[in-house]
């Protein structure tokens, strides 16, 4: 009789592999989600605050466009088996300092300075998805966040100009 046990365990150790992988991947785009509610907390606070209405209108989009992605991004979670995604913005990290830092540019009402912070938000952001692109994701799910990392760094590149621009006048 031949012994298929070694068969077996092998095939049990992929399934094992596979849902490790399923995690980090989940992990992942939790921290994604993440990322993009501070984004677009972020965002609504800037547009709150600042006084020129091209710039409050900017970043009304970007606050909706963030929501849209984590939207997006949670139904992928959940279908990878994700019962209950991450549904706030994060509560530690790079990203939640930078939008703090927001917090003081907006209670000082210096438009400057807010887009200083909105842009140093923005940095993280990239990051983080740049990080997540390398981290293995599969289709769909890898062009889904390479599509939303390249506008959120279209974003970031425009916010950069305009603070380099207000730096100028």
């Amino acid at each position: 009789m031949k012994d298929f046990s070694g068969t077996r365990n092998a095939r049990a150790l992929r399934n094992n592999f596979t849902m490790a992988q399923q995690k980090e991947v989940i992990s992942t785009v939790n921290g994604l989600i993440e990322t993009l509610k501070d984004g677009e907390k972020g965002f609504k606070e800037a547009a709150d605050a600042v006084r020129d209405p091209q710039l409050k209108s900017l970043f009304q989009e970007y606050s909706q466009q963030r929501s849209r992605f984590a939207n997006e991004l949670q139904t992928q979670a959940k279908s990878l088996g994700e019962s209950d995604p991450e549904k706030t913005s994060s509560t530690a990290g790079a990203m939640h300092r930078a939008w703090i830092n927001l917090k003081s540019a907006v209670t000082s009402g210096d438009d400057k300075a807010i887009l200083s912070e909105c842009e140093r938000g923005e940095d993280s952001a990239v990051r983080e998805f740049e990080e997540a692109m390398h981290d293995g994701l599969t289709s769909p799910l890898r062009d889904i966040v390479s599509r939303q990392y390249s506008e959120i760094k279209s974003a970031h590149d425009r916010v950069k100009h305009l603070r380099d621009a207000a730096k100028k006048s």
